[in-house]
């Protein structure tokens, strides 16, 4: 039974460990090496807590729950999961707005700015969870995810735009 355990959760592990750790990573405004460590916690507390999965959900939603909430304690646990005061948009250069690699700091910064649950949303989006179990993660109905969804990626263009949002 333990080999059979073993197996499905290296599989499992292959399968999302990457996502995992971007979806660490937005919540960390791009560090690294937390990141990483909490990757590892995540699937440390999926190891140990794998009896308990219930079967309501697919395994790899139950995993992305784990993901965020790691995610959010680590944050709490910070001090930082306060109203993010983005300076970042300010610093950034329009000259180098070309750049792809400052494109996706200054999408993190405007990311960073949203509530903890529109946060989590379309880290997942952006991670091509399906919206059904996005959905199922965030605990609201499928039609209510598309409509936050679009209001969502509305609030990131007028950010990335410079606008206000």
């Amino acid at each position: 039974m333990k080999s059979h355990k073993k197996g499905q959760f290296e599989e499992l592990y292959r399968q999302h460990e990457a996502k995992v750790y971007r979806l660490c990573l937005g919540y960390l405004k791009g560090n690294s090496a937390l990141a990483n460590d909490l990757k590892q916690e995540v699937f440390i507390k999926v190891w140990l807590h794998w009896g308990s999965f219930d079967g309501k959900a697919k395994r790899s939603t139950w995993l992305y729950r784990i993901a965020v909430n790691t995610s959010l304690q680590e944050l709490r646990k910070a001090k930082a999961f306060k109203k993010a005061k983005i300076t970042a948009l300010d610093q950034l250069s329009t000259a180098d707005s070309d750049n792809k690699e400052e494109q996706f700091r200054q999408l993190y910064a405007c990311i960073d700015q949203l509530n903890p649950v529109n946060k989590t949303i379309i880290l997942l989006e952006l991670e091509q969870v399906p919206q059904t179990e996005i959905a199922q993660i965030i605990g609201i109905q499928h039609g209510a995810l598309r409509t936050r969804l679009n209001r969502i990626k509305n609030q990131l263009t007028k950010c990335v735009s410079h606008e206000n949002i």
